[in-house]
């Protein structure tokens, strides 16, 4: 598995209970900022460093009356150092409907984080956004990778396909995959676009199969698996190109509560704890329990953002041990 380069002068985000927080945290309701109002807050505070300046915050592509020219607090802000993702003064409306409204947000390798809210607050909206699916009305979100800094707002079509082939893992609540085609055949296939030989991307998806513990299923399709053992297929896909950040959308919406519980801890298993991110939308308290970070979005904006001390932890010891070794009758 490919680690993030940016671990190696972070050395404590390999911890998945990572506690550094970024200038937005621990915001209560009350204090929630309006849209339109930013807080410039410098460097990364729980480093014990002063504050240094980042990359600065801007503004593209103004949605029709809004202010031509952000406020000057707006345009100063920085990306927080060693964040892997950097989202500042997010917004973006569907019509004369507003589904995100100024939303800044950083995101941390090692990080597992929960995006939590009711229907409508723009929790999927917000990974999309973020993962350069949508683009924005405004905004900006920095992709720190193995390649260097991104501006994702800025990229044609194309490019953003390419990134998201490249260094987004991506596990939605039905899967998503290719019925026709087998467990490896399906996971291969993700390696395939991004430029793996074929050869070499079976032999990374067997791999990363016989991990997941479904090593006899490598030639079974999904009409022959269980909701359990696609989404281990889905999670093995996501993670075949070594992506450094992976966005979940409701990944146990449509498992069973010991199933849920088990891809939950896999999914804590491969990714944060092995120094990459994870970002989880989700309506399951369980879910974001297990995460080390619980970012909660009403009405477009986020009105909390907390540090779970006792995330980041799989639900069950045993399957994190085996990494998911369960016999193939499970789940």
């Amino acid at each position: 598995m490919t680690q993030n380069p940016q671990s190696q002068n972070h050395p404590q985000t390999q911890n998945p209970q990572f506690q550094a927080q970024n200038p937005y945290s621990m915001t209560p309701p009350q204090a929630a900022q309006p849209a339109g109002q930013y807080s410039a807050q410098q460097g990364h505070p729980q480093q014990g460093q002063p504050g240094q300046p980042g990359q600065q915050g801007y503004y593209q592509s103004q949605p029709q009356g809004y202010p031509a020219q952000a406020p000057q607090q707006m345009q100063q802000a920085p990306f927080a150092r060693g964040a892997i993702i950097s989202a500042r003064n997010l917004h973006k409306s569907y019509g004369n409907n507003p589904v995100l409204r100024n939303v800044s947000l950083d995101i941390y390798p090692g990080e597992s984080v929960a995006i939590m809210g009711p229907s409508g607050s723009g929790k999927t909206t917000l990974l999309h956004a973020l993962s350069g699916i949508i683009k924005l009305d405004a905004g900006s979100v920095l992709f720190n990778g193995p390649a260097g800094q991104v501006a994702v707002e800025s990229l044609s079509e194309r490019e953003r396909t390419s990134l998201r082939a490249n260094s987004f893992g991506f596990v939605f609540q039905q899967g998503l995959l290719v019925p026709e085609l087998t467990a490896e055949e399906n996971v291969s296939l993700a390696a395939m676009i991004a430029g793996v030989p074929r050869q070499q991307a079976r032999s990374i998806s067997a791999d990363l199969l016989n991990r997941l513990g479904l090593g006899q299923m490598l030639d079974r399709r999904m009409g022959e698996m269980s909701g359990g053992q696609a989404q281990r297929v889905a999670i093995a896909r996501s993670q075949v190109n070594g992506a450094p950040v992976t966005f979940a959308d409701e990944p146990t919406g449509a498992l069973d509560s010991k199933t849920a519980r088990e891809v939950m801890a896999l999914l804590l298993t491969m990714i944060p704890q092995q120094g990459k991110a994870l970002l989880v939308v989700t309506h399951d308290p369980n879910v974001a329990a297990a995460c080390s970070r619980v970012v909660y979005l009403q009405d477009g904006q986020i009105v909390s953002d907390q540090r779970n001390n006792q995330g980041g932890v799989p639900a069950s010891q045993n399957h994190a041990q085996s990494f998911g070794a369960q016999s193939q009758a499970g789940a």
